[in-house]
């Protein structure tokens, strides 16, 4: 695989979080498994809840703190960088979710990171038929680091 450059910022404290070490594993998994060979850069923010809510208020227009956004690189015409976009992920709902679904928090974190990366590279899960296929490959991507089917 191509180099791969993540950045990773933490604007809540990091108790409970996981290390840019365990996100690199996670990010570098949903690459290989969406087949992506080129030099990749992406960074990774974790929020609190103000600050989920207000992003996903700004950018979506809807007015609650939400697991994970993913805004791609709007790079001009003609403009090669590595740079596929940013990702938020917020701590306190990924903590809240994990327990009321039952999951370990870790096994979120990676399911989130993963879901965070393949929107990144275009996937989506709008239309029935995509989120079918999206939902395969996360759990392809998951099972490989050993975490079970988070749909199931």
């Amino acid at each position: 695989m191509s180099t791969t450059t993540l950045h990773v910022g933490y604007a809540v404290p990091r108790a409970g979080i996981p290390s840019s070490t365990s996100f690199r594993c996670w990010v570098e998994a949903a690459l290989r498994g969406a087949k992506r060979r080129k030099a990749t850069e992406l960074s990774i923010r974790i929020v609190d809840a103000g600050e989920g809510r207000a992003l996903n208020r700004d950018y979506r227009g809807k007015d609650y703190a939400t697991n994970v956004l993913s805004f791609e690189a709007e790079l001009p015409p003609g403009m090669k960088l590595p740079l596929i976009g940013d990702m938020v992920i917020c701590a306190p709902v990924v903590a809240r979710e994990a327990a009321e679904q039952g999951k370990r928090a870790h096994d979120h974190w990676a399911h989130l990171t993963v879901h965070g990366v393949l929107h990144l590279l275009g996937h989506d899960h709008i239309v029935e038929a995509e989120a079918v296929a999206m939902e395969a490959l996360e759990t392809r991507i998951l099972a490989g680091l050993g975490i079970a089917d988070p749909y199931a």
